[in-house]
């Protein structure tokens, strides 16, 4: 894909949802107060003012309306050439391959729409944490099994290699579920995290061809920048100092956009000399993966429920570390980032390459912990 083409698959996907995202927070952060969606100040939380919720909607219905646009657009294209003639050319060639997706997309952004409303209600009501984790798990499940939306075992036993793909599928669904709402405890890093995280993997499939037909993944790679423009529609207004949040509606809503969306794409065949590509998402979620991790760790150490909230995740413990709370949210940017980079170059690289950017990114993230770890003995010892 040329340059040229990139700039106007950016501003075809992002530019839209940008704009319906920024409105739609505007018009929900005023109407939340009204719903009795509110976050208020406690022990745990890091601000000082009731804060509305709701942004996870504004993020879904931005879109959800983008692609609405896009499918009546796409319709439309296909069945009046005048239509078609305002179609970029390098768009042109991939219409009816995009119908053909309608399905995939639809199921996605349904499924999704479903953790959404489970997310708002817990936002409103305060859901027990098992009905909230059995739904997640059964929207990836119904997902996995009917869509055949997996990640690829590389298991040359059909049956083992069939289990093992649809479980591990499962776990990566309600992994990134959970880790962005983990994640979502600071003004600004859940959101931009998942911006960065949305771009680079749409980079990814951009740059690296699919290994079976060699044309650029525009599906997965413009579902992504959709969600990525409206990610930062909504980070305008997340911005510290943040004047609503995204709640539980949007860590899940995003997270299963994501998760799902890593499944979609094609990263390395069979037969091919790159099969370590497929690490490339884990590369990208290497922080979000962290934090969750490193949380229930210390939750479950201090004999605490890994469900309890806290103020234990990798941005509370780098304010303790002395960072104001910009720079932890920017810190934790720049480590996202250099862990994504790493996804970028794995489909240029050999198997020895591979295995050193996976061991540069857990270096990074040992680095880190080391140095987390020993500041808490010496706070403690103090």
């Amino acid at each position: 894909m040329t340059l040229s083409a990139g700039f106007v698959l950016l501003a075809g996907a992002a530019v839209p949802s940008f704009i319906l995202a920024w409105c739609f927070t505007v018009i929900i952060r005023q109407l939340a107060p009204r719903w009795g969606l509110v976050d208020r100040p406690n022990a745990r939380k890091v601000h000082q003012t009731p804060i509305p919720l709701g942004g996870g909607l504004a993020i879904g219905l931005a879109v959800l309306t983008t692609f609405a646009c896009g499918e009546l657009a796409l319709w439309c294209a296909l069945r009046y050439p005048a239509v078609a003639a305002l179609v970029p050319d390098f768009v042109r060639p991939h219409l009816p391959g995009l119908a053909s997706r309608s399905t995939d997309l639809w199921v996605l952004l349904g499924s999704a729409s479903i953790l959404m409303v489970l997310g708002l209600c817990d936002d409103r009501f305060g859901l027990d944490w098992r009905l909230r984790l059995s739904v997640q798990f059964a929207v990836a499940t119904a997902c996995v099994i009917t869509q055949g939306w997996r990640l690829t075992a590389f298991i040359s036993v059909p049956q083992l290699g069939w289990v093992v793909s649809v479980g591990m599928s499962v776990v990566w669904i309600a992994a990134m579920v959970n880790s962005f709402n983990m994640l979502d405890n600071m003004d600004g890093l859940s959101a931009g995290v998942a911006v960065i995280a949305a771009a680079i993997l749409a980079l990814v499939l951009m740059l690296a061809p699919d290994p079976t037909t060699q044309r650029p993944q525009l599906f997965v790679a413009g579902f992504l920048l959709v969600l990525a423009g409206a990610l930062c529609g909504f980070l305008w207004h997340n911005w510290p100092p943040a004047t609503i949040f995204m709640g539980d509606a949007g860590s899940y809503f995003v997270g299963f956009c994501i998760a799902v969306a890593t499944l979609l794409a094609t990263y390395a065949g069979y037969h091919s000399a790159t099969r370590h590509a497929i690490l490339a998402p884990l590369c990208v979620m290497a922080v979000p993966l962290y934090d969750m991790t490193t949380v229930i760790w210390i939750r479950l150490r201090e004999g605490r429920s890994p469900f309890e909230a806290d103020k234990n995740h990798f941005s509370h413990r780098l304010v303790d570390l002395g960072f104001s709370k910009k720079h932890a949210v920017w810190t934790i940017y720049l480590t996202t980032f250099t862990c994504g980079l790493g996804a970028m170059l794995l489909h240029r690289v050999d198997t020895l390459g591979a295995a050193l950017i996976v061991l540069w990114i857990l270096c990074i993230l040992l680095l880190i912990a080391i140095l987390e770890s020993t500041a808490r003995r010496n706070r403690k010892r103090e």
